[in-house]
């Protein structure tokens, strides 16, 4: 805090230049501007402003110092040059020097007095002082008295620097050469060029009255309480006179009576009691200083001093100037930050003027007093957040130390803006959606929210993926997000067969400055669908041979043909198969197993069923809706090969081959014919002995199919079964056929280790009677044949 003083005379006239703050402090020109440079008064009064753009400080209005200050000889006037951005202040003090702008001027124009012809020389009469509301020299400094042929003038200074006028009659008076005499009173004042001010006096020569009034006190002392009720007595003052007739009379006069005496106060004429007769003020007036004249019937006078002091009341509240205020605070202000400097003035004095400030403990704020009298600020005491409480409603109390005190109160707002300090919180930790599999592509999957206890931009929230990868695909190319409102899309069709389930990363990030994130995790759940229809394992259908499932006509009740494998790609209800037949006959031979596909005889075997039978099962799931698959199924009932025989081309031609038989395959089924028949007859033989052997083992399900090969897809198939196949291949790579194996034991027409040796026989014989086209084509015929009979 910086001080300076200045010094200029009254009445200058409006923009005169006081002095130059700038270069008095050491201020730069552009600081003053920069800062909001202004000038503060406690009381609010504007004698003095400031220029900020050239540093000046002017009068703003015409300062009379006889008005500021009355009757003190020392005025000036203190106020603050405040600036902001930094905080700074400077106390400014400005004298106002006074100029003889006043002349000395008597209470009236003329006065009258009395004076008896035997008042014997050296008689004093006191006379009415002039009033000059100047002061030092340019106050009243002499008196001039004119003519002086009967009377000279005497003036004394009392202890407060007032003059007193007295006439002492010179040479003794006689009423009858002259009864009036006229004098003229002059008051010099001390100024350059000096004033002065007069009065006349008449003098009329009265008989008789010798005794002038002698009061009991020269100086009288009393107190009144300010804000007294009018009426209210203040002090009596008391005069007596020798002479006897005139001391009943005596009359109280107020005299030099000023224009703040006169409104204040009253004396009674014949009691010389004196009452409050206005407002008294102590603000404005703290003493009263009061001349009484006491004066008897023969025109003789007399005076006292009345010393009144005004004792001060609480009757003015605490004033809160709020010098500087920031409205707005981030909620990450430091301790100790500055919000607002105030200042509190209590004109009263003592301690009715003592003032104390204080705030609500409530508040994260407290008020510390400044270097400066009189002056506070208001600080943070804590930490503030706006989530909890963005605004603030600090009310500033300032009492006073009177009995009873007075207080007021000044209220700020004070608002707390965001800073970025809380992130998004998802509504859960880890969300579960389900997808039924085949969606279509953009598909609205899922929608995750999260929300942020910041605002405006603080709260803004993005929604991302983390990166991330499934078996080598980035996780973008499954999905996507829609940044600003979480709505999360299928980026293509899901497979329930190939993907179950796909776990992700999502982060919600603010706009904050540095922005801040949290995750969740999305569980996402492929839902199957009834999309795969049933696969048939087994029996394979192929389109170069025919397989037929031979049963012999003693078969009982429940006798075990084969057994249909099926499986489904699909999982749960969608994956459940059932069997059945496709238009059964009127009393059919066999049925299937609806769980397990199994087919087995319903009756025994009769002469009139047919020795070729063709079952076509359908195998269905539970899917809604259902999907299904169907294979046919040859069975042979008979008990010897020759039956089989007649029904060979039967089956044969039920197939729909488009084969193109060359002419030497023709000439190769004939000779094949021949040779046939002798090889017919041996494995008829081994197939009857085996099929005699192993007739019990056929009824159980022990000897159903083994296939080693199980697709990894299927692993909720219906089937977990070993099965074994037979490859067989021929000369052209298109009728190269693949069957299941069976059991050595079932249904076997000749031991597998024959086919080979008769096909060497018939291979050696062909080496030596046919070309090399003519053995392929018997080569061809041959395992066409052997194939016919599932060999």
């Amino acid at each position: 805090m910086g001080q300076i003083r200045y010094s200029i005379p009254e009445e200058m006239a409006k923009g005169s230049i006081v002095g130059n703050i700038a270069n008095d402090l050491g201020v730069e020109l552009k600081r003053l501007v920069s800062g909001r440079a202004r000038v503060f008064t406690s009381d609010g009064s504007e004698y003095v402003g400031l220029d900020r753009e050239k540093g000046q400080l002017v009068v703003k209005q015409r300062m009379d110092r006889e008005q500021l200050c009355g009757e003190v000889a020392a005025c000036s006037l203190s106020f603050d040059v405040i600036l902001e951005n930094p905080m700074e202040l400077y106390r400014v003090t400005v004298d106002v020097v006074d100029i003889n702008d006043n002349s000395p001027v008597f209470p009236g124009n003329e006065i009258d007095q009395e004076i008896s012809e035997l008042t014997l020389p050296g008689a004093r009469f006191s006379l009415e002082s002039a009033i000059d509301p100047d002061v030092g020299m340019n106050t009243l400094q002499k008196y001039v008295l004119h003519p002086t042929n009967h009377f000279n003038l005497n003036v004394q200074s009392n202890a407060h620097g007032s003059k007193k006028v007295e006439m002492v009659l010179k040479t003794p008076l006689d009423r009858e050469k002259t009864d009036n005499h006229y004098l003229t009173l002059t008051a010099f004042d001390g100024g350059n060029p000096q004033r002065s001010g007069t009065v006349k006096i008449h003098i009329r020569v009265l008989d008789v009255n010798d005794n002038a009034p002698i009061f009991n006190q020269l100086s009288y002392k009393a107190s009144v309480l300010e804000n007294s009720p009018i009426g209210t007595l203040v002090t009596t003052v008391t005069a007596t006179d020798a002479d006897e007739e005139s001391s009943a009379n005596i009359q109280y006069y107020l005299e030099h009576a000023t224009a703040s005496v006169k409104t204040s106060f009253s004396i009674n004429t014949l009691t010389g009691e004196v009452k409050v007769a206005g407002l008294i003020d102590y603000e404005k007036y703290k003493q009263f200083q009061i001349n009484v004249m006491a004066k008897d019937n023969g025109g003789l006078k007399a005076s006292c001093e009345i010393i009144i002091d005004v004792i001060d009341v609480n009757d003015n509240v605490p004033k809160i100037t709020v010098m500087s205020f920031s409205s707005t605070l981030p909620e990450n202000a430091a301790h100790g930050t500055v919000v607002a400097m105030i200042n509190v003035q209590d004109i009263d004095a003592g301690e009715n003027g003592k003032v104390t400030c204080s705030i609500p403990r409530t508040s994260p704020f407290k008020i510390v007093s400044s270097s400066l009298p009189n002056y506070y600020n208001l600080v943070t005491d804590s930490a503030l957040d706006r989530e909890q409480t963005p605004e603030y409603n600090v009310t500033i109390t300032a009492v006073d130390g009177g009995n009873p005190s007075l207080s007021s109160e000044e209220t700020l707002c004070v608002k707390i803006s965001d800073v970025n300090d809380n992130a998004p919180e998802f509504e859960q930790e880890t969300y579960n959606a389900l997808v039924l599999e085949n969606n279509s592509p953009s598909l609205s999957i899922f929608s995750v929210k999260a929300k942020d206890a910041d605002w405006g931009p603080n709260a803004r929230i993005s929604y991302f993926l983390d990166d991330g990868s499934l078996n080598g695909t980035p996780l973008a190319s499954f999905i996507s997000i829609n940044t600003d409102t979480g709505v999360i899309y299928a980026m293509k069709p899901f497979d329930y067969e190939q993907m179950k389930s796909l776990k992700i990363r999502i982060k919600a990030q603010d706009g904050g400055t540095p922005p801040l994130s949290t995750n969740a995790t999305l569980n996402i759940f492929v839902q199957d669908q009834n999309d795969n229809t049933p696969q048939i394992l087994y029996p394979v259908q192929t389109s170069g041979s025919v397989v037929a499932e031979m049963v012999p006509r003693s078969a009982d009740i429940g006798y075990l043909v084969t057994k249909v494998v099926a499986v489904d790609g699909d999982s749960g209800q969608n994956a459940w198969l059932s069997y059945k037949l496709h238009k059964p006959a009127d009393r059919p031979l066999f049925e299937v197993g609806a769980q397990n596909g199994e087919i087995r005889t319903v009756r025994q075997v009769t002469d009139k069923d047919a020795v070729k039978q063709k079952l076509t099962v359908v195998v269905e799931d539970n899917g809604q809706p259902s999907r299904s698959a169907t294979v046919n199924v040859n069975v042979a009932v008979a008990d010897s090969f020759p039956e089989i025989l007649s029904e060979f081309t039967d089956f044969t031609h039920d197939k729909d081959y488009n084969d193109n038989l060359t002419f030497y395959l023709i000439i190769a089924l004939i000779v094949v014919s021949f040779l046939f028949i002798f090889s017919v007859i041996a494995i008829i033989s081994v197939k009857i002995y085996r099929w005699r052997q192993r007739k019990l083992y056929y009824k159980s399900a022990n000897n159903l199919p083994v296939i080693p090969y199980y697709p990894t897809m299927y692993s909720d198939g219906t089937m977990q079964q070993v099965y074994n196949y037979e490859f067989c291949g021929t000369t052209d790579s298109r009728r190269s056929d693949m069957k299941p194996m069976r059991p050595y034991s079932q249904n076997t027409l000749v031991s597998l280790s024959r086919p080979g040796t008769v096909l060497r026989e018939k291979k050696e014989q062909l080496d030596a009677d046919f070309s090399l086209e003519v053995r392929s084509a018997y080569l061809y015929a041959l395992d066409l044949h052997y194939r016919s009979l599932g060999i």
